[in-house]
């Protein structure tokens, strides 16, 4: 086991996140599998944080609550999971109300959450079979249909120190994301939204954006990070390029683009709009809310020269074809064409 400052609780007081200093003690009552939450006193007044939902409340509007992993590639946090038997909450694998133990452990259950995290695990304890599932966080009793609270937690200072293994290693060496940080590039942190279009993070929609992101990524490639977008939290973890929604579960891959200011700042894609003008690929804006804007379309092209992007703007879905240079709209069919400026 190794000790040390492998977490950080971080407040949003609806401009900035801000760390919280002794933040140890809300660790410390974090891993305990019977906290409902803790209340703390700041200089703007009492706020109130629920482990559950990571929801704060408080005298100020958009507050949030993250808690940030930072745990090296070696390092794994031990995490326990725990059932409600009655009125005290017991760790699977041990013995809980009437003497029984399951069949399965925390360990198990881990793995299978990660690999499913909108998923379910079933086990046996004495002559009953249980269903627990993750996005309800509830156990089942499939014969009685009797339901209880289920919790999942990290456990307090135990980080298991693993040795690298050959597979690991590869997957290491082989992701891009292990690469050390250019100067002259900086990265842009997308997520796999509706329709399959890769859309950015952006305050002020979501808690995050693509700096905030990379700061953290460049502390610890493989931590996990919180954060939230409109009245949902989420938890993005680096090593597995994936978000999922902490309350049902939705899991969405996460890229991150390198962009080189020298190449992609020289590029410049436009369309043929309906009066006859070249117009810019313009990100956001009042005039439709495209969801790409010209560097984004340069750092797909420079993956993929012959492939195609989709985007939306406004109501409207459309497909960029490269080797085409067109645009069409999904919807109507109507397409237009689309041109590539070096300046």
């Amino acid at each position: 086991m190794a000790t040390g400052n492998h977490f950080e609780w971080q407040l949003f007081d609806g401009a900035q996140w801000d760390s919280i200093a002794n933040d140890i003690v809300i660790e410390a009552h974090y891993c305990q599998p019977g906290a409902n939450g803790i209340t703390l006193y700041f200089n703007i007044g009492a706020v109130n944080i629920d482990f559950d939902q990571m929801t704060v409340s408080g005298p100020l509007r958009n507050l949030s609550i993250r808690r940030n992993t930072l745990l090296s590639p070696y390092q794994k946090q031990e995490v326990g999971w725990y059932y409600k038997d009655n009125h005290r909450w017991c760790e699977y694998g041990s013995q809980g109300f009437g003497g029984r133990a399951s069949s399965i452990g925390s360990d198990f259950i881990e793995q299978q959450y990660n690999s499913n995290p909108s998923g379910s695990v079933q086990f046996t304890a004495g002559s009953m079979t249980y269903d627990v599932d993750f996005t309800a966080m509830t156990q089942t009793n499939l014969s009685t249909n009797m339901s209880r609270k289920v919790r999942r937690r990290p456990k307090f200072n135990a980080i298991v120190m693993g040795n690298s293994s050959n597979q690991n290693s590869s997957q290491i060496l082989a992701s891009p994301l292990a690469n050390p940080t250019n100067s002259s590039s900086h990265y842009i942190w997308e997520f796999m939204g509706d329709e399959g279009i890769w859309t950015e993070y952006q305050k002020p929609g979501c808690s995050l954006d693509s700096a905030e992101i990379e700061r953290l990524y460049q502390l610890n490639p493989q931590c996990q990070v919180s954060f939230t977008s409109r009245r949902f939290s989420y938890s993005l973890y680096f090593g597995g390029m994936y978000q999922v929604n902490d309350k049902y579960g939705t899991k969405r891959a996460v890229r991150r683009i390198q962009q080189t200011n020298s190449a992609l700042s020289q590029a410049r894609w436009q369309f043929k709009d309906m009066d006859g003008n070249w117009k810019d690929f313009n990100k956001g804006g009042s005039r439709g809310h495209c969801s790409v804007s010209s560097q984004d379309i340069e750092a797909q092209y420079q993956q993929d020269s012959t492939g195609t992007m989709s985007f939306r703007t406004g109501r409207f879905n459309y497909e960029l074809d490269f080797s085409d240079m067109t645009q069409t709209n999904q919807s109507t069919n109507t397409r237009r064409p689309v041109r590539r400026l070096q300046q």
